[in-house]
């Protein structure tokens, strides 16, 4: 697809969306195109720019067979961040971010471990022995830790890279990232700071069309890269 097209296509997600003018980080002043009626306008040639570096850092992590961590807890990024991790057998966290999750990843393993533990043995029928309140506790347990852990249930190490809805939101994960030398690829809005994230995609992060825009064509980039097909 050519640059023209893909600048429409963005367009018609709705990618070029920034927040009020009063909420800009100054970061991404060079990315603005306009403001109008006090929203800042992102210019979407220079959005792509920024993309295709994305697309060919996703593209050769794919080719090396890397594991990329997908983040997105907005309302607006869950359900598109977990489709898209599932559709690529990648880890995933949509609901919350648990502290440590990359930085204390040996005991955030232990309790997926757990987890998968008391699941197969409900299987079994293992917590029959246990009384009807031990079995609510048990249950609760397992409803909260599969509510933080779902998503990492599949992995046995830190993932290589990570893909970030929105890292202001997600600054716990960033900085955790950040710390264990992960390369960040994030889509963010103008309120973010961009210098926080290696490979930044300025554009409208609150929008479920540009969000999935963006994944649609990461998730894409990924399978061409693993399977050799690389455009």
């Amino acid at each position: 697809m050519s640059t023209q097209n893909i600048v429409e296509k963005m367009f018609e997600a709705g990618v070029h969306y920034g927040y009020s003018k009063s909420r800009r980080h100054p970061s991404v002043s060079n990315y603005i195109f306009t403001t109008k009626n006090g929203v800042d306008i992102i210019n979407i040639e220079k959005t792509n720019e920024l993309f295709e570096k994305a697309i060919e850092v996703v593209t050769k992590l794919a080719a090396s067979g890397k594991t990329i961590l997908f983040i997105g807890t907005k309302p607006e990024a869950r359900q598109q961040i977990i489709e898209t991790a599932l559709a690529l057998n990648m880890p995933y966290v949509g609901e919350r971010w648990v502290g440590g999750s990359l930085t204390n990843f040996p005991e955030i393993k232990k309790r997926i471990i757990k987890l998968l533990d008391l699941r197969d043995k409900k299987e079994k029928g293992e917590l029959d022995k246990y009384t009807k309140k031990e079995n609510l506790l048990i249950n609760k347990e397992m409803e909260d830790m599969t509510k933080n852990f779902q998503g990492l249930t599949g992995i046995s190490r830190i993932p290589d890279a990570v893909f970030v809805i929105d890292p202001k939101k997600e600054h716990i994960a960033v900085t955790e990232a950040q710390k264990m030398n992960l390369p960040v690829i994030a889509l963010l809005n103008t309120d973010c700071n961009l210098k926080q994230v290696q490979f930044p995609i300025v554009a409208n992060d609150a929008s479920i069309s540009s969000i999935t825009f963006f994944l649609t064509k990461i998730k894409e980039a990924y399978t061409n890269g693993a399977s050799g097909n690389i455009k």
